[in-house]
């Protein structure tokens, strides 16, 4: 009987854990360790920051969802991964043996790397569903005396979609409030132009989104480093540019992100940032049963940039991630080579609160086969649907590929190739 830990139930742990048990059945022991009691949607965040979802809307708990497969759930965050003992300690103590470790924990938010930035300080977050329900509470005071807004990303930021979703969903939401003429909106990011996205554009990303913020009055700055957000007043520094200062009633930001604790003190395990280094197979060069996919695994930069930007990585490829993992550690159980790969193709539908934008990139890192992005109001109505397919799907335990099935389908739909 093998032993199988995955650390994270998010998108790629909770997809690798059921999949884990389907494909090696009852004579094999998952695990799984979160730091979180239940399940949350993050692609949601950005509504449940003004309102339009709630926490319970987009979650459910795991406990049930799990033991229904017979996958073993802790409660607790990993404190300590030790690959020569083959052994996972949780933060309270709990010792968890494995024979194979898969690290999906996604990333540590670095808001202390700017001074100022971050829920407990002077600007809100959607990174997580507690910083959205925060930014939610917020946002109902800055109602109340609404001002100036500054929405984007820090330097080294690679969750750079969700920033333009909440600019154009709060947009929106203003609008429908009868106060967009109240609120100067400025979108500040450290890619070199709009729509870069960490990946040297897709297709006519920069047209297609610089387009849409002169539609809607939203003001722009690229190539920006956040010196210090303080109470009201963001502090820049805009290359060619530089030092300029602007006033905020409400600010939300995307962080940089770092490895997780746990992961970044293992030895030759993860990159200077704490992010884990893998071969093709979703494997550690260095410890061969150890395993990673999503958000937590190491990409280099596309190219330089006079502001760092990182690389992001989508639902659709955590999912490929994640089932190629398995798939090597099958293998390795049985005494194969391993062989499965994820594709690492990006399929995104990035919402604007009233429409939207589709974003494909086959591969993700360019010279591509397929690169374009489409606008249009039926890709906001494909995220309202994926969002409660998905949701079901997860919590019902369903092995299938959940990104790629609904994607691929829109698209059919759509007849676009």
């Amino acid at each position: 009987m093998a032993r199988i830990v995955i650390i994270g139930a998010s998108t790629g742990g909770l997809s690798a854990a059921y999949e884990m048990k389907k494909t090696l059945g009852p004579g094999h022991d998952v695990t799984v360790i979160s730091n979180a009691s239940d399940f949350h949607f993050v692609p949601s965040n950005p509504w449940v920051a003004v309102g339009w979802r709630t926490r319970g809307d987009i979650s459910f708990p795991l406990k049930p969802c799990l033991d229904r497969k017979g996958i073993n759930l802790i409660v607790e965050a990993a404190g300590n991964i030790d690959p020569r003992k083959n052994e996972v300690t949780t933060v309270k103590g709990v010792v968890v043996p494995y024979d194979y470790l898969v690290i999906a924990t996604g990333p540590k938010l670095a808001f202390d790397e700017v001074e100022g930035l971050g829920p407990d300080e002077n600007t809100v977050s959607v990174c997580t569903v507690d910083h959205a329900e925060a930014a939610y509470a917020a946002y109902m005071k800055f109602l109340a005396d609404p001002g100036p807004v500054v929405i984007g990303a820090a330097q080294g930021a690679s969750c750079l979609g969700p920033a333009y979703e909440f600019a154009f969903i709060l947009d929106t939401d203003l609008r429908k409030r009868g106060l967009r003429k109240r609120v100067p909106m400025t979108f500040i990011t450290p890619e070199p132009y709009i729509g870069h996205m960490g990946l040297a554009g897709i297709g006519d990303s920069k047209g297609l989104i610089e387009h849409e913020f002169r539609q809607r009055h939203i003001n722009w700055q690229t190539s920006v480093r956040i010196k210090k957000a303080g109470a009201g007043k963001m502090t820049v520094d805009i290359a060619g540019e530089g030092e300029k200062e602007l006033p905020f009633r409400y600010s939300m930001i995307i962080p940089a992100f770092r490895g997780v604790s746990a992961v970044a003190g293992v030895e030759g395990l993860t990159n200077a940032r704490g992010f884990v280094m893998v071969d093709e197979f979703q494997r550690s060069p260095k410890y061969g049963n150890i395993h990673a996919v999503g958000v937590c695994i190491a990409i280099a930069p596309v190219e330089a940039t006079a502001v760092p930007t990182g690389v992001p990585k989508t639902g659709y490829m955590i999912e490929s991630m994640a089932a190629a993992a398995v798939e090597n550690i099958r293998a390795a159980i049985n005494g194969e080579e391993a062989r499965a790969k994820a594709t690492w193709n990006a399929i995104c539908f990035a919402d604007m609160g009233d429409t939207g934008i589709a974003f494909v990139a086959m591969p993700e890192i360019p010279p591509r086969n397929v690169t374009w992005a489409k606008k249009g109001r039926w890709v906001h109505l494909v995220k309202v649907a994926f969002e409660k397919y998905f949701l079901r799907k997860m919590k019902k335990g369903i092995v299938e590929p959940f990104y790629e099935k609904i994607i691929l389908d829109a698209l059919r739909i759509r007849k676009i190739e």
